[in-house]
């Protein structure tokens, strides 16, 4: 996203910092939107509650993804719950700087818009999966997510996260995380450390998390 120096001073001088610890929410569903979001540090899931009392999640956001505009550009209630699976810092870009960005920097536009259609294009994938995928397939493609450059702009394939938090990201167990884990790891689409996962091959893990596969 390219602001001259004008907007980047405004945003500067406008946001500010969230800190959240492991498990505690962002922001819940049926809330008002006020704000913009963007992960400074730690890693944010996306989830709703189906009519059933279900909670099915629908994505995370790593360091450096903005996130949040759909609800005010709506100018609707959140859907969607926003928690922190880590220790998190989010930058809060108050709706009306953001609103005063899209009527000033058509640049900021074409990033919205940008933003807007990948982001319809990987849910709509996600639509898609559920239900086709095993649990190993949802591990691929909660890991496809992490280092999407959507949700991952830094473009880091060294994602510091537990098995845990990767098992609440898929929606699986953490024993069925940990047999994903090991199978992709012998495949070589990536490393499980300590701590930390290194995806080795995106293109590959991603086409293990497809429903096609």
């Amino acid at each position: 996203m390219q602001l001259d120096d004008e907007a980047r001073n405004q945003v500067r001088a406008d946001v500010v910092e969230c800190i959240l610890a492991a498990g505690q929410s962002l922001s819940h569903a049926s809330e008002i939107p006020h704000a913009w979001f963007g992960v400074q540090e730690g890693l944010i899931k996306w989830s709703i509650v189906d009519v059933e009392g279900r909670e099915i999640t629908l994505g995370g956001q790593s360091v450096g993804s903005w996130f949040g505009e759909g609800s005010l550009l709506r100018g609707q209630p959140r859907e969607s719950d926003l928690v922190a699976l880590q220790h998190s810092r989010v930058a809060l870009l108050p709706q009306n700087t953001f609103e005063w960005l899209q009527q000033t920097r058509p640049s900021f536009n074409d990033f919205l818009l940008r933003q807007v259609n990948e982001r319809l294009h990987w849910f709509m994938g996600s639509f898609v999966a559920r239900g086709r995928l095993d649990a190993n397939g949802q591990v691929a493609r909660a890991l496809t997510g992490l280092v999407h450059p959507l949700f991952n702009p830094l473009g880091g394939h060294h994602l510091h996260l537990s098995q845990e938090e990767l098992a609440k990201l898929a929606a699986v167990s953490r024993q069925s995380c940990n047999v994903a884990l090991a199978q992709l790891n012998d495949a070589g689409l990536l490393r499980v450390q300590y701590g930390a996962i290194e995806v080795l091959d995106r293109a590959g893990l991603a086409a293990w998390g497809s429903p096609q596969r």
